[in-house]
């Protein structure tokens, strides 16, 4: 028997079709550097410490980290230039302008 958890979604296989790893390789990248420099590098005890590091992870990730793919901004960078400017005008990575 399947037990809910507060806050879990469960899908079937049903409301989505399953893709290979090339059909998103942004989806790919990411998971390849979460596995690199959070899951393999750190042993999880509990479901609660588990939850803490990704968490810390995923902050620095998002809001101190500058990418690449976003002209070296951090995530938090780039969305609030889109809010300000309300479109994706200059939004483009340094040398992926066409």
């Amino acid at each position: 028997m399947r037990q809910s958890v507060p806050g879990v979604v469960l899908h079937s296989t049903a409301d989505y079709v399953v893709g290979r790893p090339t059909d998103n390789a942004h989806v790919e990248s990411f998971n390849g550097t979460l596995r690199a420099e959070c899951l393999d590098v750190h042993w999880f005890a509990t479901l609660a410490e588990a939850k803490q590091v990704i968490e810390f992870w995923r902050r620095e990730y998002n809001e101190s980290r500058p990418h690449r793919s976003l002209g070296e901004r951090t995530p938090s960078e780039f969305a609030c230039q889109i809010a300000l400017n309300g479109d994706l005008s200059g939004s483009q990575a340094v040398g992926n302008s066409s």
